[in-house]
């Protein structure tokens, strides 16, 4: 190469390195319109965002109000329950005792958790941990989730039982569904190996070397003198409705943890840098997030994803989603939980990440800021995604509460009397849930749960629906009794009345309740 050819190259690539390390295309104004836009279309109190584009943080913001009633501000430091986005720092957890030693990726399961058992002998002897964190289990979307949703009394000893009882859908390793309890146990095999709980393994080895000062692995260890945290928000007949619930306090590796934009900011900073943390040190090698950056199940391409932003393909590595997006590889998750939800989205290529918390359940809202960051940062056709979104989302809820509502009946079959239907029934995986007569209702006790109490309305037959005491459940079910001879309960089996309204962690069909006969 002849030397001016040389030295123009050389010019050329110093050029290129620096534009792409000091070059900022994300437009602060433009995120703060959209956010501000989201909150009035979808009707959110308050919203929390952070920004990092190339190894800065560009923006960490927070935005409307953390409760309704207090007006208290929602500000970059305020904590939110960030659900399933947890599911990434229990795979990094482990990836660190990948690094040291301690575990290999393709250890079994029950290695480390010998009591650990699935219905299928075949899926119980080969689980690995690489399993447990890409939702490949063959159990079903959600199954056993009712042992740790909405809360729970139950020990972990207790919930590793009842997953034995899950009866899979699909063959092992033969299809995608996601899964809650899978992470659960491993934060258990963390909790094992590291000799420290999973909460403490993240507090004191993940989040204090990020500095992440004030998140929690749960709402109930976040420092009493910090009143900065923001309650959650449900929609019900046109109002929004403050609801608390201990946010996935039981949910553990799974869906735990309280974080606020300006650490989570820090984290996305590791992630874009190969796991190095902003203070220089390694928190987990490259090696490892190329494990957890590569997917290791399938999904189908969504029809709706490849119009609004070409995707391709999409699966799921290990505590992360990926797809394609505009031709760019994108690493991310969502989290919901009842009245909040949360969102991560990473470009790597561009070293760009987003966060996005929120204090009400409209994920596409969400989703929508984002597409908007994504526009700025990769220089795609302007679009106004947040005002598509709210026009989508607000015709399919409006679609779905019209279809809402128990089957209307012609004709009505008489009930027996209700005492023919007390009694206690039992769930091999859950346990019991009692049917009793008090103060003239016949009513309903999830034992395991303290939320799931309700009153049963006679329907026909030997069918009643569960009106729950706690309507913002939006969780209303059908339960039929089936009975003997003697016209006592024999077993009971349970499914939504609204399916497209109900979350899908009430897992109530996978419910096979017999009915528990004194000895």
């Amino acid at each position: 190469m002849k030397l001016k050819a040389l030295f123009s190259a050389m010019c050329l690539v110093a050029a290129t390195s620096g534009f792409n390390a000091f070059a900022q295309q994300v437009k602060p104004q433009d995120v703060e319109q959209a956010v501000n836009d989201a909150m009035s279309q979808f009707n959110i109190p308050g919203i929390a965002i952070a920004v990092v584009e190339n190894d800065k943080v560009v923006l960490a913001k927070g935005f409307g109000v953390r409760h309704l009633e207090s007006k208290a501000p929602v500000n970059a430091n305020t904590l939110f329950g960030i659900a399933s986005n947890s599911k990434a720092f229990t795979a990094a957890a482990l990836a660190m005792l990948v690094d040291e030693g301690k575990i290999t990726w393709d250890d079994k399961v029950i290695k480390h958790i010998p009591e650990f058992k699935l219905h299928d002998s075949y899926a119980t002897r080969e689980m690995t941990i690489r399993d447990l964190l890409s939702h490949r289990s063959g159990l079903g979307l959600g199954a056993g989730d009712l042992m740790i949703w909405p809360d729970t009394n139950k020990s972990v000893s207790e919930l590793i039982e009842g997953i034995s009882h899950l009866k899979p859908v699909s063959s092992f390793r033969s299809q995608y569904a996601y899964n809650n309890l899978m992470f659960v146990m491993a934060g258990e095999v963390v909790a094992r190996v590291s000799g420290l709980s999973w909460q403490e393994f993240v507090e004191q080895r993940m989040m204090k070397p990020l500095e992440m000062t004030t998140s929690r692995a749960g709402f109930s260890r976040i420092a009493k003198g910090n009143q900065n945290w923001a309650t959650g928000h449900i929609p019900m007949e046109g109002k929004l409705t403050p609801f608390f619930v201990n946010y996935l306090e039981d949910f553990r590796g799974a869906g735990a943890i309280a974080s606020n934009v300006n650490e989570m900011s820090q984290w996305l900073l590791t992630q874009l840098d190969g796991g190095k943390m902003p203070n220089g040190k390694q928190l987990f090698s490259t090696e490892q997030q190329v494990q957890m950056w590569h997917p290791h199940i399938m999904r189908v391409a969504s029809k709706n994803a490849f119009e609004a932003y070409r995707q391709q393909f999409r699966g799921y590595g290990l505590g992360w989603s990926i797809e394609d997006y505009n031709g760019f590889k994108k690493v991310g998750h969502g989290g919901g939980i009842l009245g909040m939800v949360s969102q991560v989205a990473m470009i790597p290529e561009k070293k760009l990440g987003v966060v996005v918390l929120s204090n009400q359940q409209a994920y596409p809202a969400l989703t929508a800021i984002i597409n908007e960051v994504f526009e700025d940062a990769l220089g795609l056709e302007e679009q106004d995604y947040v005002t598509k979104a709210a026009e989508r989302f607000h015709k399919g809820k409006k679609e779905a509460y019209a279809k809402a509502g128990a089957v209307k009946l012609e004709q009505v079959q008489p009930t027996l009397p209700v005492q023919n239907y007390t009694g206690t029934l039992t769930s091999d995986w859950y346990g019991d849930v009692i049917v009793e007569y008090v103060a003239d209702e016949l009513r309903i006790d999830f034992t395991h749960t303290k939320m799931l109490k309700g009153k049963l309305e006679h329907h026909t037959g030997n069918t009643f629906i569960v009106r729950w005491d706690d309507a913002l459940l939006e969780a209303d079910a059908y339960i039929h009794f089936e009975m003997d001879k003697a016209q006592q309960v024999m077993s009971a089996s349970m499914e939504y009345v609204n399916p497209h309204i109900t979350d899908f962690s009430f897992d109530f069909h996978n419910l096979n309740l017999k009915a528990k006969r004194a000895e």
